[in-house]
Parts: C-alpha cells; sequence; structure tokens
C-alpha cells in the first residue's frame, strides 16, 4: 500500500522544481494544474482566481476546454466555485450535480464530471481564489487527499500575493488582493496622513516553504512549542498587575491554544506533506482565521485574535526574529496599523517617520490616542478588520477628521487627498500667523489656552503652538513609558527640562496618576479590581503609598528652585485628601530646607475636579486650594455614568448636552465667586464648538493638545462674547424648541460665521 504522504510530498517537490523554472505565468499555472491532476489521478485539475470586483475567472485548468480559460467566471457565492470562495471553507462531493449550489458552466464542458473536491486559496484568512480536481466516477477524496491540495493552494496564493499573476489579468480590471477598500470608525484624532502599512505586529511572510527533511521540522517545531510554552507559563508565574484581570485570561487561552493537540497535530500533518514548520504555522494559521472570519460570535472572533497572537509568536520563534526587527526599516512614509497598542509601544517608533494611526480597537481617551494626540499624529480607531485585509507596504489614506481609512486607494482618491494635505498645510499657516495675535475674543475678553503635556517630545510644541503654558502635565506618561520606576533623578531632570522649556510660562504638574486603566508592569502593589476607574487609582493610591508621592514631591521641588511650582492633585474625592497631601509637600519642603535646597519662589496647590461629589462642597474646595482644574473626561464619565473605554456607548451621550453644560456652569461660577482661577482640560477643550460653549458658560482658561490650539484661536478671534453669555441665558435651563444644544450652538456660529 502506498505511503499517503508521498503524494504530496512529490507534489510539492515538482511545485518546488516548477517555481524555480524561468517559465511565463501562464505556462507555470498550466504545468501546475497539469502536475496536481496527475499527482491526485484526477481527470479534472482547476484554477480559478478571486477578481477585485468580486469574480471568479477561470486562470487555469487541465482537462475542462482550455478555451475557457480567461472567459469563465463565476461571481462570489455562485455555484460551487463561489460557494467555496464565500465560505473559505473546502467541498468535497462526491456527486456534485446533487449539490443545490451546482452551476453549469456550458463553456467548460464539465457536465460529465461528478465527484468535485474544491478548496479555498487562501492567504493571511483571505480568500485570493479557488483550486478544485474533480472526476468522472463518484468518489469522496481523502483526508490526505484535502489535505495536499490545500497544501497546494497556499503555494499558489504567495503566486498571487508577489503579483507574479498580473500580467494575466485583462485591462481595466484586477485582482481582489489589490482591490481598494475604506474602512469606516471613529476619529479619534484630527488629521490626515497619506503613506504606506506598516503592521504594528507584522504577519512573518515565510519564504521557504518546502522542506527537505520532514522529521527535523517536526524537531523544530517542538522546539519552538516547547520555547513558547515556556514563555507563557512564565508570565503567568508573575504576579504583577499587567497579568491579572483581562491580561491574565489573555494568557490562559494562549496556554490553551499552544497545548491543544488538535492545532499541534495540524502543524504536524502539513509538515510530514513537505512544508517547512514555518510554512505549516502560517497554512493552519490561515485555515483557521478564514474559518473563524465567517463567524458571528464576537467571543469566538476575539479568541481568533489571541490565536493569531499566539502563531505569530511561534512564527517568531521558528525564523529567530524579533518585533524590533520592524521599527529599524520603516518607511519615510510609515502609517501604523494595530489590533491595538500601548503608549510605549507608539514610543518605539521614530516620528519623523509616521504620518498615521489606525486602531482596530482604542477610545479617544485610550493612552496611545493622548500620546499621538501630543505628537500630532492623525489616529482613526474601531477599524474592525483593518489589519487582515492589509499588507505591509499597502498605500493607506487615513482621515482623522471623518474616521475614514482607505486602503489601496484609486490614484483620484489619492490625488483628492493630497490636494486636502496641501489645504490643511495653508490652513496650519494660517494657524502660525495667529501665534502671536493676542488671545482674545471679537469683544476683547482674554482667554488663555494652554496646552497639555506629558513627554520631553511634547515640549517643543508649546513655543510652535503659541500656548500660554502648559495647562496639564501628565507626569504619570513617564512612568507609563519605563521598564522601571523612574529613579528620583531621572524625574527631576524631565522636570526641571520641562520649565526651562516654559521659558517662564505656566507649568501645571498633575502628581502621578496611576491605577484605573494605567497599568505599570512593574508596579507590584496593585490589586485586581471589578470597576478599576472607580477603585485604587491617583491621589487615592499614592496617599496609601505615601513613597511614591514623596520621591516625586521631593523632585518637584528641587526641580523648580527658584520658579514658581504649581501642582495640581488628581482624582479627589474629599477635601481630607487634599490636607494629607499638603502634610506630605510641606514635610518635604521641610525637610529641603533643613539641606539648603534652592526652593520655589512659590507653591501653588491645586485639584482636579473629576468626582461628583466635589460638585456638593464647590465653595469649601475653592477655599481650600489655589486653583482647581476640571477634568473634562472623567467628570462626564462619572456625572453621566459611561464608561469612555466602552465602545458602545462611545456617541450615545453628548458631552455638549444641557445637563453636563449645567453643571460645567456651576463650577464656573464658584471660581468666579471665590476668586479661585479655574481650568479646563480634557476633550472638551480641544474642538472649536465645545471650547466655544466652555468660554460661554465663564471659563477664562482651558487646556488642550497642542494641534487644537490653533483652530480654537481662529474660534476664539472671531467670537462675540457678550451675544455667547447671551444664548446661554436663554437657552441653557430650557433650550430652544427643545433642540440639542450641540445644534444649537452650531447654528449660533453658523449665523455668525465663526469658524469650528
Amino acid at each position: 500500500m502506498r505511503d499517503q504522504a508521498s503524494g504530496p510530498r512529490v507534489l510539492l517537490k515538482r511545485l518546488r522544481e516548477l517555481m524555480q523554472e524561468p517559465l511565463e505565468p501562464q505556462e507555470r499555472l498550466d504545468r501546475i494544474v497539469r502536475d496536481i491532476a496527475s499527482n491526485m489521478v484526477a481527470e479534472v485539475c482547476s484554477l480559478y482566481v478571486l477578481r477585485a470586483d468580486s469574480v471568479l475567472e477561470l486562470y487555469a485548468t487541465e482537462g475542462l476546454n482550455p478555451n475557457a480559460v480567461h472567459l469563465a467566471q463565476l461571481r462570489l457565492g455562485q455555484g460551487l466555485v463561489g460557494t467555496i470562495a464565500a465560505s473559505a471553507r473546502p467541498l468535497n462531493l462526491s456527486n456534485a450535480q446533487e449539490h443545490p449550489a451546482f452551476a453549469y458552466l456550458p463553456e467548460t464542458g464539465e457536465e460529465i464530471y461528478n465527484s468535485f473536491l474544491g478548496v479555498p486559496v487562501l492567504r493571511a484568512g483571505r480568500t485570493l481564489g479557488v483550486l478544485v480536481v474533480q472526476n468522472k466516477t463518484m468518489r469522496h477524496y481523502r483526508d490526505d487527499e484535502v489535505e495536499a491540495l490545500e497544501t497546494t493552494a497556499m503555494v499558489i496564493a504567495e503566486m498571487i500575493a508577489t503579483g507574479d499573476l498580473a500580467r494575466l489579468t485583462r485591462p481595466g480590471l484586477e485582482l481582489d488582493l489589490r482591490r481598494p477598500v475604506s474602512f469606516t470608525g471613529l476619529s479619534f484624532n484630527d488629521g490626515v496622513g497619506l503613506g504606506h502599512v506598516v503592521l504594528h505586529e507584522p504577519r512573518i511572510v515565510v519564504t521557504n516553504l518546502f522542506n527537505e527533511d520532514s522529521e527535523e521540522e517536526v524537531r523544530r517545531l517542538e522546539t519552538s512549542l516547547g520555547s513558547l510554552r515556556l514563555s507563557i507559563d512564565d508570565m503567568l508565574e508573575r504576579r504583577d498587575v499587567a497579568f491579572e484581570g483581562e491580561h491574565r485570561q489573555v494568557l490562559e487561552a494562549y496556554r490553551m491554544f499552544a497545548n491543544d493537540r488538535g492545532w499541534v497535530r495540524r502543524l504536524e500533518e502539513a509538515i510530514r506533506n513537505g512544508l517547512t514548520a514555518e510554512a505549516a504555522v502560517e497554512k493552519v494559521q490561515s485555515d483557521m482565521r478564514a474559518r473563524m472570519l465567517h463567524m458571528t460570535d464576537p467571543y469566538l472572533r476575539e479568541r481568533m485574535s489571541d490565536f493569531d497572537d499566539l502563531a505569530n509568536r511561534l512564527l517568531r520563534q521558528l525564523m529567530g526574529r524579533g518585533p524590533e526587527d520592524v521599527a529599524a526599516s520603516l518607511p519615510k512614509d510609515a502609517i501604523i496599523v494595530a489590533r491595538s497598542m500601548g503608549a510605549a509601544e507608539l514610543l518605539d517608533y521614530p516620528r519623523d517617520k509616521m504620518r498615521g494611526l489606525v486602531l482596530e480597537d482604542g477610545a479617544a481617551t485610550s493612552h496611545v490616542v493622548i500620546v499621538a494626540r501630543a505628537m500630532g499624529i492623525p489616529v482613526a480607531g474601531q477599524m474592525k478588520g483593518a489589519v487582515s485585509m492589509a499588507e505591509n507596504g499597502d498605500a493607506i489614506i487615513v482621515d482623522g477628521e471623518e474616521g475614514v481609512i482607505h486602503l489601496r486607494p484609486q490614484p483620484d482618491l489619492e490625488a483628492a487627498y493630497a490636494e486636502k494635505v496641501r489645504f490643511r498645510a495653508r490652513r496650519q499657516e494660517v494657524y502660525r500667523e495667529l501665534r502671536k495675535k493676542p488671545s482674545t475674543t471679537k469683544d476683547g475678553v482674554q482667554v488663555d489656552l494652554l496646552m497639555n503635556a506629558g513627554l520631553a517630545v511634547d515640549l517643543p510644541q508649546l513655543a510652535e503652538a503659541g500656548a500660554a503654558g502648559i495647562g496639564l502635565f501628565r507626569t504619570e506618561l513617564q512612568f507609563m513609558v519605563a521598564s522601571t520606576f523612574p529613579r528620583a533623578e531621572a524625574q527631576e531632570k524631565l522636570y526641571r527640562d520641562v520649565l526651562e522649556a516654559a521659558r517662564g510660562k505656566p507649568v501645571t504638574f498633575r502628581t502621578i496618576d496611576i491605577g484605573g486603566d494605567k497599568v505599570l508592569p512593574y508596579f507590584k502593589g496593585a490589586i485586581q479590581e471589578e470597576n478599576p476607574a472607580l477603585g485604587w487609582r491617583a491621589i487615592r493610591l499614592t496617599l496609601d503609598r505615601p513613597g511614591l508621592l514623596r520621591t516625586q514631591i521631593r523632585a518637584l521641588l528641587k526641580a523648580s528652585g527658584g520658579r514658581e511650582l504649581k501642582l495640581m492633585l488628581p482624582m479627589v474625592t474629599e477635601l481630607g485628601e487634599i490636607a494629607q497631601a499638603r502634610e506630605i509637600i510641606d514635610r518635604e519642603v521641610r525637610h529641603l530646607s533643613r539641606f539648603a535646597h534652592h526652593l520655589p519662589t512659590s507653591l501653588k496647590l491645586g485639584a482636579m475636579l473629576e468626582v461628583p461629589s466635589l460638585l456638593f462642597q464647590l465653595d469649601e474646595l475653592m477655599k481650600a486650594v489655589d486653583f482647581v482644574s476640571v477634568g473634562s473626561n472623567d467628570l462626564f464619565q462619572f456625572v453621566m455614568a459611561v464608561d469612555r473605554g466602552n465602545t458602545q456607548l462611545a456617541n450615545r451621550f453628548d458631552t455638549l448636552s444641557a445637563p453636563f453644560l449645567r453643571v460645567l456652569k456651576q463650577i464656573a461660577d464658584a471660581g468666579v465667586r471665590n476668586h479661585t482661577p479655574v481650568t479646563l482640560c480634557g476633550e472638551l477643550a480641544g474642538k472649536p464648538i465645545s471650547a466655544m460653549a466652555l468660554i460661554g458658560l465663564g471659563f477664562r482658561s482651558i487646556s488642550m493638545s497642542p494641534a487644537s490650539i490653533g483652530p480654537v484661536k481662529a474660534m476664539l478671534t472671531e467670537l462675540p462674547l457678550d451675544e455667547l453669555e447671551a444664548f446661554f441665558d436663554d437657552n441653557l435651563m430650557a433650550p430652544a424648541q427643545g433642540l440639542p444644544m450641540r445644534a444649537l450652538l452650531q447654528a449660533f456660529a453658523d449665523d455668525r460665521s465663526i469658524p469650528l
């Protein structure tokens, strides 16, 4: 009895020889289908390739009418071939004509064939075509024959992906792999970027498909699997916060997949059929992804993401590749495409080469988006499926204004966006002209436009944006991008650099705000929480771990020697927390005085108003501190009971709703009443329409990303404040005609030609 694996091995060896011969693409395809038919003792072997117009075109055949090549066509979903392409699943039929999807194409002459085996031609889970064998006799093809045809289809997928078949495509048509595709999601940061795809966790492209020694490849696979399992076990044994809760569940899923015998068995079968270990991983990964992409259950699709990540880890183990290899070979116009990523990972990429960021997940307030905004990078999020459809090097457009991306765009669309970029550049020139002009309304009222910052990379933008100062310096970002707690000396150096870069302009430092969704992998003291946003974070954490706060306060005091120090406490819930923090600050001042350190000329202590409990003690709060800063992101989240990271709720509630604007009005009025300066920092400050609302409510100091200052200032200089205040007198408590406040504000601006 013939060894069932010998057939596929012989076929793969023959294919390898064919791939190396200097043949024209059509001749190579014709010989491939002829060799497949001969090896599988089939009377017919046909290859259909998927075009960008969702039509499957016959590209080569052995056994059917050769005149039908490039003429016979089936729509996606039509006939057996179309069904295979649409479902990404093989069909193995002993009597094909009885199947309800059977469609007869007279030009092919296939009516005399009964048995049918068709498999999708897959690459990275995408269907690029269908490979079919047929026989006259009624028979059910064996599992090893199905496996052999799938393996062969993988080789053909690489031919399609490398562009070998492009010359066979008729003028005006193109293959599906190069099809332009657009995705609509959410705008996370304004701007437009044109460039080329860089996959943040790139699929490893396997070029060595055929093995010389199956047993050696199985041994390589076992060794790499062993290393992979050990690394997962090691991560799971750690007790730090990065691997608790949801992170731990992901790793548990990794461990489950890594030890799944079915997965390993399929890998070994692919190797014994003639593939290298790397090619076997790619084949099984692609098969699995294609099947799961058609599932609607969100949990199963999420598990597919886990499986993808695990398979990529295994490929890197086998090929000795690390993710750091990617950043070294970036194009000069890189647009990073990722499922999700951390703030520190974004900073690994050189800023001068980045033109945009695309995220499948994330939210406008996630930390990677905050960092991208500080760097002036357009960001589009919630782009489900973008990673699977993109290839490294694909042309891509990111429209951060509309929350849209265009992958492999048509030339006319690319030209239109290039003009849009030029228009934006001209508009930026207008904003630059405004830098030196007073930041006043049309009727002469001064409003300070400050910028948010958190890293050294932000500092040059203080002068470029024409900001009046730094209204929020997020000190925790230094902690988030580090692999260990930053030493006191490193903290002091950063704070001193910030103050020097400010050149006398005010800087407000927020004490370390970690916990909740701001995870430090090296912080051993964190706990798992069901509601981390409402839990042990910010001032609550640092008062319980005063060593953290003392070290930071001491660094800030030393860095501010001879200057004013403005210090702000995050997540204050009750006034007792301010008193406790003040006691720690006073103790550090006494300590440094004892050793004759150069101290700040003045120290102003403020509180962030983010927790609704402070709304019921506003006058007491204003008297207890030197200034107040409204953290509008968290305050909105807590007032409206909305998880700001929940994408299902991202557009459900409006930050310009009348109830929330009334809350902000109370705060602004309390500041005036108590002669306490009040600033607002958060997403609200960065959009011209919401900044206009804040100014109308009484805020005279707002802090935003550097890129937002130009558009907000352009609005401000055209704003008749007396008319806007009258508008709020009439509409805040009872909006006209019951219309949403956003619509009323837009109409107010339109009537007065205020640029929003």
